[in-house]
């Protein structure tokens, strides 16, 4: 069962819209048994929630998204997890990671405007107890996300010269 889980999460990580029809004749097993396997791994928080990627440069220009590296000192008897929680209950925060290397956290956050943005590192962010230091980068462009290509790259119709 286990290892039907993992093929049943490899293709709805694809394309979530599969149903449980499909997902069992892409794997040869009875759909009952493709519905419970996705019931089991709804229940056991696996599957958190089914979402879409979204290029939203070519829908929304009033959006600014950054990623902020955060250096903390950990909490005793609570490490990073209290402080990361105190962020990631922002409602502008949409990713918060524990990072190894230079910096602790690694905070994704999205605003209509870079002054927005700054506001929620200066006001919100840096003053939380803890925090040692923010560096932010904002999101020029996205190029690939989840493994998706945004760009529609034009296909080459110059001739083949050759020697």
């Amino acid at each position: 069962m286990e290892d039907l889980k993992h093929k049943i999460l490899d293709i709805l990580k694809e394309d979530a819209r599969h149903s449980s029809e499909v997902i069992s004749t892409m794997l040869d097993v009875p759909v009952a048994q493709v519905t419970q396997a996705v019931r089991e791994l709804e229940h056991d928080k696996v599957i958190v929630k089914y979402a879409s990627v979204i290029n939203w440069g070519k829908v929304d220009k009033d959006k600014v998204t950054a990623l902020i590296e955060v250096q903390i000192t950990p909490e005793r008897g609570h490490g990073f997890d209290s402080i990361a929680e105190r962020i990631y209950l922002f409602p502008e925060v949409k990713s918060v990671y524990l990072m190894s290397g230079a910096y602790d956290l690694l905070v994704e956050i999205e605003g209509r405007t870079l002054n927005e943005v700054a506001s929620f590192v200066s006001n919100k962010l840096s003053p939380i107890d803890r925090v040692l230091s923010t560096k932010t980068h904002f999101i020029l462009k996205k190029y690939k996300q989840n493994g998706i290509i945004f760009e529609d790259k034009e296909d080459d119709h110059r001739m083949l010269i050759t020697p």
